[in-house]
């Protein structure tokens, strides 16, 4: 789908002149997330699932898991990849046929942040060194596009990992054979918590909405872990942020994030 949502002029008018009187058009403070809501295994076939409702952004996520022949450099650990797709039912402006720029950012954004946080154990995946490792396999559908698509897959797939379980397999012949029946826990070590911040001139607002994030001069995406470290960063948008201002994001990310641990 496109990145530039189209605001017509006078709406663009309308939330700036309430940013210059320290509000916003849902009335929330400048640093005030939107509700989130997270609901455990929706897709009774996958390993584990979860749907995040981010205000009235809405993300499925599913996550597969199986046996695969690891990569060439990373043999002795298993494998995790998430992918991203807004169905048309999302907005008016999502667009079918092969994924869209922002969509392949949003996936990445999404893999990234849960991949340098160091979630899984990667090498708790391995079945044998070089040979067979476990694949986890996450895809985030967004049902409802109403801003924010970073945070809102972030937290679908976090807690579709979280929550899945992990098929035992033993190796045969060479061979992962499944062992019916047996599953096991993902190895969590942590767990990370995306939170995006716009900025619209001069303002910095937290969980942009639709509205405002089709006005916002530039974006970032701020990852942090279960401990409070930074661990992953996106930067979008035309225009750049100050040193005081990346410090200030980095300082709401972290005063954002904590409360939502309890829910992934």
């Amino acid at each position: 789908m496109s990145d530039g949502l189209v605001i017509d002029q006078l709406k663009k008018n309308q939330i700036l002149d309430l940013l210059k009187e320290g509000k916003r058009v849902d009335g929330r403070q400048f640093d005030e997330p939107r509700k989130l809501t997270i609901d455990i295994g929706v897709i009774p076939k996958a390993e584990g699932s979860a749907r995040a409702r981010l205000g009235d952004t809405e993300v499925v996520a599913g996550v597969k898991v199986q046996p695969e022949r690891p990569f060439p450099d990373t043999g002795d650990k298993g494998m995790l990849i998430c992918t991203a797709e807004i169905l048309p039912i999302a907005h008016p402006s999502a667009e079918t046929g092969p994924p869209q720029p922002p969509v392949v950012e949003l996936a990445r954004v999404t893999d990234r942040g849960i991949r340098e946080s160091g979630m899984l154990d990667m090498k708790q995946l391995v079945l044998e060194k070089d040979k067979s490792v476990i694949g986890v396999f996450c895809d985030n559908a967004v049902t409802d596009h109403d801003g924010n698509l970073f945070d809102a897959c972030s937290y679908a797939s976090t807690a579709a990992i979280n929550a899945c379980k992990i098929p035992k397999y033993e190796m045969q012949d060479d061979a992962p054979v499944k062992i019916e029946g047996e599953f096991t826990e993902p190895p969590i070590t942590t767990l990370p918590v995306s939170v995006t911040m716009a900025k619209i001139g001069d303002f910095i607002v937290v969980d942009p909405t639709i509205e405002e994030w089709g006005i916002m001069d530039a974006r970032i995406t701020i990852t942090t872990n279960s401990d409070g470290n930074v661990v992953a960063l996106q930067k979008g948008g035309s225009d750049g942020f100050t040193q005081e201002e990346l410090i200030k994001c980095s300082e709401m990310s972290i005063k954002v994030g904590f409360p939502k641990y309890e829910r992934l």
